[in-house]
């Protein structure tokens, strides 16, 4: 096998398996085959890249969490494709158990990054982290698959991925809708969503450098109480439907700034 030019299957060419495909193919990689249910979303993938058949070292199954069992059970009757690896940050290896009693190797292989569409996926694998799930020789196939594509691997136990998975929505999922908080209130005052870019960006930045909790500023984390009840008075006059939130919001970062005892008075 050449670890430059591996033999790469796919088994679900939806927004995931798209993005490895095309992103496969851009590292030096062979596509061996495109499969799946959706039809449509087959040929769709195939009219994108070129397929030279032969035995895949790895295949991917890049179908919804729901439905992992279910393929994992109906392909594995037919198996003889090398390695089979999910992409589901949340489950671990039991889900391919029907493919691994053929004797094949399984693992996973979940990055982290977005894809909204199979293109844009592949343009943002390079520079994310992937979080690995697989025991050797499997293992290092896929941390140098992650590497060929410019991708940061690390090893993930499989008793850990749904903890590991929990953080990662809060890292994405729960941040937007903090965003969609602010953007709420920035409106309901009169400004445009787009002035928080620079603070926000900062805000990241200096969480990564120094540490979310060294990294707080604001009223909260300071204590100053009348500057809260001067938000929350606001808040309940303009746009009260999102008092709920901001005041769960107010909480949490108190309890973390150890402010809780000022700030608790503010919010009764």
């Amino acid at each position: 096998m050449d670890r430059n030019q591996m033999d790469i299957a796919i088994y679900g060419p939806g927004r995931v398996g798209g993005a490895i495909v095309l992103a496969a193919v851009r590292a030096g990689h062979h596509i061996t085959a495109v499969d799946g249910r959706n039809r449509d979303a087959v040929a769709k993938l195939l009219s994108q890249v070129s397929i030279d058949a032969g035995q895949p070292d790895i295949t991917f199954v890049t179908v919804t969490d729901d439905a992992l069992v279910e393929v994992a059970t109906d392909i594995a009757a037919r198996w003889d494709n090398g390695a089979a690896v999910h992409v589901s940050g949340a489950l671990g290896l039991s889900v391919l158990e029907p493919i691994a009693q053929t004797g094949a190797d399984t693992g996973s292989f979940h990055p982290l990054a977005t894809f909204p569409d199979s293109l844009q996926g592949a343009k943002s694998l390079p520079g994310s982290w992937v979080a690995i799930t697989a025991s050797e020789p499997l293992r290092s196939l896929l941390f140098e698959f992650a590497i060929s594509l410019g991708c940061q691997p690390f090893d993930l136990e499989d008793d850990m991925k749904a903890l590991y998975h929990a953080a990662a929505s809060v890292a994405a999922n729960y941040t937007t809708t903090t965003l969609d908080l602010a953007e709420r209130l920035f409106l309901a005052a009169g400004v445009p969503f787009e002035a928080a870019r620079p603070l926000v960006e900062s805000a990241v930045t200096n969480a990564f450098e120094m540490g979310p909790m060294r990294a707080m500023t604001g009223p909260v984390a300071r204590g100053d109480v009348a500057t809260v009840e001067s938000q929350l008075s606001a808040i309940r006059d303009h746009i009260p439907e999102v008092i709920e939130l901001f005041e769960q919001l107010t909480r949490a970062t108190a309890a973390r700034s150890e402010t809780e005892p000022e700030i608790r008075g503010a919010l009764q």
